[in-house]
C-alpha cells in the first residue's frame, strides 16, 4: 500500500467533509417557510454528520503518520436558496464524495489494510444512503 497515496486520498476525503459542515450549516440558515422545521434539523444533522466523518478521516491520517490537512473542500455561493437548489447542490457534493470514497477504496483494498479498506467501505454505505435519500426529496411526489 502506498501511505502516502492513501494520506493524500483521506486528506480530500477531510476538506470535503468539512466543507460538509460550512455547507450544510449554511444551507440551514436559509431555509424558510412553513416547512422549515424539519428542513433545517436534517440539514444541522448533516452538518454534525460531516463533522463526524472529518474526524475520523483525521485520525486514520494520523494513524498512518500523516498529517491533516487545514484546507476546506470547495465552497461555492450560488445564491440560488430554494430547497430545489439546495438538494441539488447537497446532492453534487455527495457524489463527489462518493468519488473520493471509491478512489480510497481502490487505493487500500487487497493490501492487507482491513481496517481502511472496511473504513471506505461502511462509508461508502453512508453516502450512498444519504444520496439515494437526497434523490428521493428531489423527485415530485406522485399524482
Amino acid at each position: 500500500m502506498n501511505e502516502k497515496l492513501v494520506i493524500e486520498q483521506l486528506n480530500k476525503i477531510l476538506e470535503s467533509e468539512l466543507a460538509g459542515v460550512v455547507r450544510y450549516t449554511h444551507y440551514a440558515l436559509m431555509i424558510f417557510g412553513h416547512n422549515r422545521i424539519p428542513i433545517v434539523k436534517w440539514l444541522r444533522d448533516q452538518a454534525s454528520e460531516s463533522l463526524t466523518h472529518a474526524s475520523e478521516a483525521g485520525e486514520h491520517i494520523t494513524t498512518l503518520g500523516g498529517h491533516p490537512s487545514l484546507k476546506i473542500g470547495a465552497l461555492t455561493e450560488t445564491h440560488k436558496h430554494s430547497l430545489t437548489d439546495i438538494l441539488t447542490e447537497s446532492l453534487q457534493h455527495e457524489e463527489a464524495q462518493l468519488q473520493n470514497l471509491y478512489d480510497l477504496v481502490k487505493l487500500v483494498e487487497g493490501n492487507k489494510c482491513i481496517y481502511l479498506e472496511e473504513y471506505a467501505r461502511e462509508m461508502i454505505v453512508e453516502e450512498e444512503a444519504h444520496v439515494a435519500e437526497v434523490k428521493k426529496m428531489l423527485r415530485p411526489q406522485p399524482k
